[in-house]
């Protein structure tokens, strides 16, 4: 058995959570923030048998997309010091980051 870790952004994890519903995976929901951009981001995880575990990675491909989005951010000036300029940049954010690990042990109670 494995585990599939997927962190996918809020706008692919309902759709994802339903499609694996859909497949016959059972999937576990957390709300968790991504680091860089401190968005908001879905950690679902999925216990899946060896022998479906592409079938899982190729359903979180489909269903999560990278985009690119705009961000407002600042810079210093080089002409005063603890003057901010703001500017934009565009960020690719999206598709999944999926960790698959062994389990050693399951159980359901």
């Amino acid at each position: 058995m494995k585990l599939v870790i997927a962190i996918v952004q809020d706008q692919d994890a309902h759709a994802l959570q339903t499609i694996l519903i859909e497949n016959g995976f059972g999937v576990t929901r957390l709300a968790s923030t991504g680091g860089f951009l401190k968005d908001g981001n879905t950690t679902l995880l999925t216990g899946v048998k060896r022998d479906r575990v592409d079938e899982v990675l190729a359903l979180i491909k489909e269903n999560c997309e990278m985009r690119i989005v705009t961000r407002n951010t600042t810079t210093s000036a080089s002409w005063g010091s603890g003057v901010y300029l703001p500017y934009l940049v565009d960020v690719k954010v999206g598709g999944a980051v999926v960790f698959v690990l062994d389990v050693d042990q399951f159980e359901q109670f």
